[in-house]
């Protein structure tokens, strides 16, 4: 631990989601509005349109498209026009989706993290994978604005890779409508574009996931990661050059990824202060979950505080839930998810566990928190 006088960095200061305003839950119920779905209101400043398509790239940063203007030159002639808007907390994929297809924040929805706690087993439940699997409709009650979109009468589909048709997660985050299983990259933005030129009123979501693989395998400061942006560019202006009359498309992303190198990794499997106290270590290691064992999380806070407080945002449940991490609410039923202690980085840093999570610790680019590289995300507009 540090024998010099240190100073902590303060929960409360942590940029928070713009929840409300200019997040990613913000972005359905605002195109939901313009089409005319009960109950819903737009936030984001955006002019409504009869047919409407979402493009979300996994991965694809706000601050990344900035950085590599030559490999993504549509998406950056969109970028004057468009805005960043904040991925929320975590900012990771599992949690994103449900964000965008509930339109509500983490703590409503209740899928806070990459792993957290199951409450009610005191185990780890990997919220991509489903893993253990746990009843999809308690874990997540609300219905999606997709569902309501189409008990409205508005013409709503996913296109999408078939593997995902029936998963928990799309289960809970994404249905509602026709699922369209498309394999790959150009018949995804095809379908979608015929799905917008089929009908009078239309909602379409669409998604591609291989940037983020790319970046989490080789790093977003890689020339295979650039080549996949490149890819993701050309399937952008592919379905933007076939958007029919009255429609909207919306490009957007569910966070960005930062590159972290070994030796500002610190394995929690490897080191006994951090580890003291613990029993379960969730999240991923931009964003740390921590739960402790009876009567200890004070000590655990204590610990995580004075080892990473320069380099993380290190808050108690009730610091982080007081700061809006989560949302402005958080349902009771999430609030046992949500770890003792959360750490969130804002150094170029990461608590990886090298024996826990042999595969996530080998990964070279990283997300999760609530830097500008993970937490902003692009929302580019093409008007047909």
């Amino acid at each position: 631990m540090h024998d010099d006088v240190y100073e902590l960095l303060d929960p409360a200061d942590a940029p928070a989601p713009r929840y409300g305003s200019a997040a990613l839950s913000d972005l359905l119920p605002t195109l939901a509005a313009g089409l005319g779905v009960p109950g819903f209101h737009g936030t984001l400043p955006l002019e409504p349109a009869d047919r409407v398509c979402v493009f979300l790239v996994d991965g694809l940063g706000w601050e990344l498209i900035r950085a590599n203007p030559d490999w993504a030159p549509f998406l950056t002639s969109l970028m004057p026009g468009g805005t960043p808007i904040t991925a929320g907390f975590p900012s990771t994929t599992a949690t994103s989706l449900a964000s965008v297809g509930t339109g509500l924040p983490p703590g409503r929805h209740g899928l806070a993290g990459y792993t957290v706690a199951i409450p009610e087993t005191g185990r780890l439940m990997n919220q991509l994978r489903w893993n253990p699997p746990v009843d999809p409709q308690a874990w997540q009650p609300y219905p999606t604005v997709f569902e309501q979109a189409h008990l409205a009468g508005i013409a709503t589909a996913q296109v999408s890779s078939p593997l995902f048709a029936s998963t928990p997660l799309t289960r809970v985050a994404l249905s509602g409508g026709t699922f369209l299983g498309r394999t790959t990259a150009e018949e995804r933005m095809d379908r979608a574009a015929a799905w917008l030129a089929e009908h009078d009123r239309a909602l379409v979501y669409t998604y591609l996931s291989e940037l983020d693989a790319a970046g989490h395998r080789f790093g977003v400061d890689s020339d295979e990661w650039r080549l996949t942006l490149s890819t993701v560019d050309r399937m952008a202006r592919r379905l933007a050059d076939q958007l029919p009359p009255r429609s909207a498309l919306y490009v957007t992303a569910d966070h960005g990824m930062i590159d972290i190198a070994p030796e500002n990794r610190i394995d929690f499997d490897e080191d006994w202060e951090l580890s003291a106290g613990v029993a379960l270590l969730g999240g991923e290691g931009r964003a740390r979950h921590v739960y402790a064992h009876p009567g200890a999380a004070g000590d655990v806070y204590a610990v995580w505080s004075e080892v990473l407080g320069e380099q993380m945002w290190v808050a108690t449940r009730e610091q982080a839930v007081a700061a809006g991490w989560f949302g402005p609410e958080v349902d009771e039923r999430v609030l046992p998810r949500i770890g003792d202690v959360v750490a969130a980085a804002r150094d170029d840093v990461a608590i990886i566990a090298t024996r826990s999570e042999p595969g996530e610790s080998q990964m070279i680019g990283l997300h999760g928190s609530m830097t500008p590289v993970e937490q902003l995300v692009p929302l580019l507009e093409v008007r047909g």
